[in-house]
This record gives structure tokens, sequence and C-alpha cells, in this order.
């Protein structure tokens, strides 16, 4: 994730990147998304898809407007209910991050750590390459291993089971 080191206000961030993919706005600061591969693309569908299954309303690159100072774009979001249809301004249940290629780990947990300030109290980092999960744990403030997702609704998601249909998605199609 590059990020400008020039300082603009959140309506100047809005009036120049609110139409555009691949920013956020981090205290005062506008950072450059990192550019998704496929694998990423695939999972980053999936995942939307897995929390839609699970009740969850879900999508990908949400605008948080939660916060002035920072306002990301989870490669997926989910929440039991809508604030709103247009921007959400309230925490919701679940972020999920894919790692890309380009992504810098200090960014991540920097990144997860604001999402946790935010309220938001479920925080998933998912690897594509290596095929991992982790969570974030508020306590330690550290990504920890995870093989199954606890969402707050009550259900559970084996990794092993996301990683068995990322793995059909990845086969091609005859």
């Amino acid at each position: 994730m590059a990020t400008a080191t020039t300082h603009i206000s959140v309506e100047d961030f809005h009036a120049r990147y609110a139409n555009e993919n691949g920013y956020e706005y981090w205290f005062g600061r506008v950072v450059r998304k990192s550019v998704p591969t496929w694998l990423h693309a695939i999972l980053q569908s999936l995942l939307a898809e897995i929390f839609y299954e699970q009740g969850y309303y879900s999508g990908a690159e949400l605008d948080l407007r939660i916060s002035r100072e920072f306002q990301p774009r989870p490669d997926v979001a989910a929440s039991l209910e809508l604030d709103s249809l247009g921007y959400t301004t309230k925490p919701i249940d679940i972020v999920a991050e894919i790692l890309s290629p380009d992504d810098a780990i200090r960014k991540v947990l920097e990144k997860c750590q604001h999402y946790a300030e935010l309220g938001i109290p479920q925080i998933y980092v998912f690897d594509p390459v290596e095929r991992s999960t982790a969570q974030w744990n508020r306590a330690e403030q550290q990504l920890e291993p995870i093989t199954q997702l606890n969402l707050t609704n009550g259900s559970i998601v084996l990794v092993n089971d996301i990683l068995v249909r990322f793995d059909q998605r990845l086969k091609r199609r005859s």
C-alpha cells in the first residue's frame, strides 16, 4: 500500500476519490490499496458469498464512514443489519482483508488495529497464497491463526471448507 505524504481533509478526499476504486482515507492521508490478483479477486467474491449464506449482508470494497479520520474500504464487509443503503456510518460485524503480494504486513496490522478501534468485532485476514487465515486479537493486538470463523450470529465456518470451495473456483471449467 502506497501512502501519500500530503495531508488532505476528509471532504477533499471525498471530492477527489469517492468515485475511484483503490483508495482509502487514513488520518489525513490518501492510501492506495494494493492491486488485487486473480487469487485475491476469487477469494474476495467467495467470502462475500459465504458471509451472505450465513445470514449477513455482504459486499466488497464498501466505504466505511464510521469515523472522519479513518475511512477504509475492506476487501469484504459483512453485517447482520444495514444502517443505511448508502455509506456505512456504524460499526459492522465483520471485515475481511485478503493479502496481495505487495501488501506490507505492518500496514495490515495497523489497519486491523484501526478496525478494532472503530468497534468492528470480527477482523479476519486471509492469505490466498499461503492458504492461511488469521483473526485479530484485541487483547494481544496481533493476528492469530485460526481454523474456523466463529461468526457474531453464532455460525461457524471452517477455514478448510472455505479452502475447498476456493480450490473448486480455481479449477478451469470445461
